[in-house]
């Protein structure tokens, strides 16, 4: 299992690094969306300010909308799909996998958010490990949420349309859980933002199990 997961992974890395879509085209619109925030906001500090931590998911929301269209399109072009269905891989394993891809691909992009907020917001880090372990679990549960929903529309033919209505309602609770982290996090606002991890947790367990679950049974009528 774990050979298998490690090979669907390698797969979309390999295919994303080769590509240099992450890096030439999903990075600088990250960063471009980033910077038009605080355009829009810049006259007005203090609400830049505490508007921060709900800017970067918002950017991370975007951003995700585009690694699940890519990771989708890999296995629906050119018959990769049957390919893999052919191959014998447990669903499970090629959901983790897949899952695992878009979330690396989410946390290169992440960095380079926070980079961001830092230098053209004047963000200050209150507490580095409730910020890294919040980008690390909602990147998780997002990256679930965001696979499972790409084999959804896999077989639709406005996929490209119908996936990013689906993402929001899906997402809308582990990006406010996870803003409400970032608030802490940053000091903006005075929040519990541990409680609201394990929230962020408990939202990514649920996002993983329904994907192990349901994900074969998409796999295999896409």
């Amino acid at each position: 299992m774990l050979a298998d997961i490690a090979a669907v992974a390698g797969k979309d890395l390999r295919i994303e690094w080769r590509s240099r879509v992450t890096a030439s085209q999903v990075i600088p619109f990250a960063a471009l969306v980033l910077v038009l925030f605080g355009f829009a906001l810049d006259a007005n500090r203090p609400v830049l300010e505490r508007a921060t931590p709900g800017l970067f998911w918002m950017t991370v929301l975007f951003v995700t909308n585009l690694a699940v269209q890519r990771s989708t399109s890999i296995e629906t072009s050119d018959g990769a799909r049957r390919a893999l269905l052919l191959a014998g891989i447990e669903p499970v394993a090629v959901f983790v996998g897949k899952a695992l891809a878009v979330a690396v691909e989410l946390l290169a992009v992440e960095i380079v958010l926070v980079g961001g907020v830092l230098v053209f917001y004047g963000a200050e880090i209150d507490d580095w490990g409730l910020l890294v372990l919040t980008c690390v679990v909602a990147t998780m549960a997002v990256a679930a949420a965001g696979t499972l929903l790409g084999a959804l529309v896999a077989g639709i033919r406005a996929r490209e349309t119908v996936l990013p209505i689906l993402l929001l309602p899906v997402l809308a609770p582990v990006l406010i859980s996870a803003t409400r982290a970032f608030d802490d996090a940053l000091g903006s606002v005075a929040v519990q933002g541990w409680a609201w991890l394990g929230l962020l947790a408990g939202f990514g367990v649920l996002n993983s199990g329904l994907g192990a679950l349901a994900y074969g049974v998409l796999l295999e009528e896409t």
